[in-house]
């Protein structure tokens, strides 16, 4: 009698187990499969600009680039995420390079119509006389 009891206890946390095992699974596959996920990733557009500034550029200059930088998200559409920050890697090999700027765009047909955009070419006009060197890559996201 224990031994049937003890047997059928066995064989419920065996079920429990495998129910737990296919559901973590399918969760998983969710994830990993997700289509948006898969999407996300493919149909964004990454448009990284680095400056190097003149040594005649002040902070007061530098810090109305960044300001305007900042605003076109606001002033042009497509762009969906933006960020940047200062070089701060130990290596050494920024050449020059300080400031990164990091924008997102839905497509080729956003970053198309953002590069000619009168509120980019303002951004130009303010940027263009601190700039030493620019380098602008866009870039197509892989996993």
């Amino acid at each position: 009698m224990k031994k049937s009891i003890f047997l059928k206890f066995s064989l419920f946390l065996a079920l429990i187990s495998c129910e737990q095992s296919k559901n973590n699974q399918e969760s998983t596959d969710r994830l990993v499969n997700h289509p948006n996920a898969t999407e996300q990733t493919e149909q964004v557009l990454r448009h990284v600009v680095l400056f190097k500034f003149k040594d005649s550029a002040t902070e007061t200059d530098i810090q109305e680039i960044i300001d305007a930088f900042r605003s076109l998200p606001n002033k042009i559409d497509g762009i969906l995420n933006f960020e940047w920050g200062t070089d701060v890697s130990p290596e050494g090999l920024s050449d020059g390079f300080t400031h990164c700027f990091f924008l997102t765009f839905k497509d080729e047909k956003s970053r198309d119509e953002y590069l000619p955009h009168p509120a980019h070419e303002a951004f130009g006009d303010i940027v263009g006389p601190h700039l030493d060197k620019v380098l602008v890559i866009d870039y197509w996201p892989k996993p």
